[in-house]
């Protein structure tokens, strides 16, 4: 076994690492300090009632930037609905139809999943 010190932003860690033959089977891992866990997001606000129409999804898992439209709003297709930021990147996620929007299942701030429904239009 040996122990090493690691510097990952500034914050030392302690770590200890197993050297195993070629056919070893692995040992339990000791357990490392803990980075701080990130502060939680607003949680997403829970649809009243299913409405009907086309669900506008989260292609990706991340974390609601910006919402441009407002429940009522006519949109356009591949109109920005939502700025999604994934990867340290701020992608739009566009309006698949035309139509008017019934629902924002979603706030800024919160973290979706993917495949998470954020608008729905009709």
């Amino acid at each position: 076994m040996k122990r090493y010190n690691i510097t990952v932003n500034g914050k030392a860690y302690d770590v200890a690492v197993e050297e195993l033959d070629a056919g070893a089977a692995p040992a339990a891992a000791a357990p490392a300090a803990a980075p701080a866990p990130a502060p939680k997001a607003a949680p997403a606000p829970a649809p009243a009632a299913a409405v009907e129409g086309t669900k506008v999804t989260a292609p990706m898992p991340g974390t609601v930037l910006d919402i441009k439209v407002s429940v009522g709003d006519t949109v356009s297709a591949g109109q920005a609905v939502v700025v999604l930021e994934a990867m340290k990147m701020e992608n739009d996620i566009n309006a698949p139809v035309a139509g008017k929007v019934l629902s924002i299942n979603t706030t800024k701030g919160s973290q979706v999943d993917t495949g998470a429904v954020i608008a729905v239009i009709g």
